[in-house]
């Protein structure tokens, strides 16, 4: 099963649950860049309460205006959007009892602005660290490496059925446009991939808030199952391995190890 999307700083928990039950993430680098997307900001959400909430952005220069494409896109001011992450993120969220497993997925994004200065690449590592917190052990790759047409939904279909994909998990924003005749002609399966419908817990902003809420507010451990679930409960069956081991949810006083 494959998942295409867009690189998201800090992605919405939907996007995230998505990414999650997929056993291949690609990145769909190579269409235009959107400033009022998520490519370049995440909305932090206060700890204590959800409904409060914050822009985190990378200030973004598009070398040829709105044509750039999003693998184009470069940070205006680097180190000051290192900085910015840095100060946010910790602003909201150093207060959590899970402190450390945010923590060491931000360090891994704020070492990722020493080597480069494409928003994509700090986007892209955003996501990898939080789903790398979460025990995911698919692939990444990028629609930009990959042969593939034009219109909209014939490129999907060319990316997913190029990487040998047989499932395509498309969110509730594809289903509005997307042409499934395209999958069909090479042999993939479009599966709808809805999250739960709550009022309350971690899926009541699921399309609003960074996942990074959610990490802080129930941990590792914790948000793993309940992606899992809602991925079986999207999909009508078990689509993943056992849940690994997370040691920072495991025992307090080993928090910081690397898993074996």
């Amino acid at each position: 099963m494959c998942a295409i999307h867009q690189p998201n700083l800090f992605p919405r928990l939907s996007t995230l649950a998505k990414l999650y039950a997929a056993d291949r993430w690609i990145v769909l680098d190579d269409v235009q860049f959107a400033r009022r997307d998520y490519q370049h900001r995440a909305r932090l959400a206060s700890l204590d309460n959800p409904c409060d909430r914050q822009w985190l952005t990378l200030a973004t220069h598009l070398p040829r205006g709105r044509p750039t494409l999003i693998r184009e896109a470069r940070l205006a001011e680097p180190e000051r959007c290192r900085r910015r992450v840095a100060q946010l993120v910790r602003q909201h969220y150093g207060r959590s009892r899970h402190w450390q497993t945010v923590q060491t997925a931000l360090d891994g994004v704020l070492d990722r602005f020493r080597t480069t200065d494409y928003t994509a690449d700090i986007a892209e590592a955003s996501t990898r660290a939080l789903l790398t917190s979460l025990g995911w052990r698919g692939e990444v790759l990028r629609s930009s490496d990959l042969p593939a047409r034009e219109k909209r939904s014939e490129r999907l279909a060319d990316i997913a059925a190029v990487t040998g994909s047989s499932v395509y998990l498309c969110g509730t924003g594809g289903l509005r446009y997307l042409e499934t005749e395209p999958f069909a002609t090479q042999g993939v399966t479009v599966v709808p991939f809805r999250t739960p419908a709550a009022s309350h817990g971690i899926w009541q902003s699921v399309r609003e808030v960074s996942g990074l809420w959610a990490l802080a507010t129930i941990g590792a451990c914790t948000l793993a199952e309940e992606l899992r679930a809602a991925a079986s409960h999207a999909l009508g069956r078990a689509i993943l391995p056992p849940l690994p081991v997370l040691l920072d949810e495991l025992h307090p006083n080993i928090v910081g190890l690397d898993a074996p």
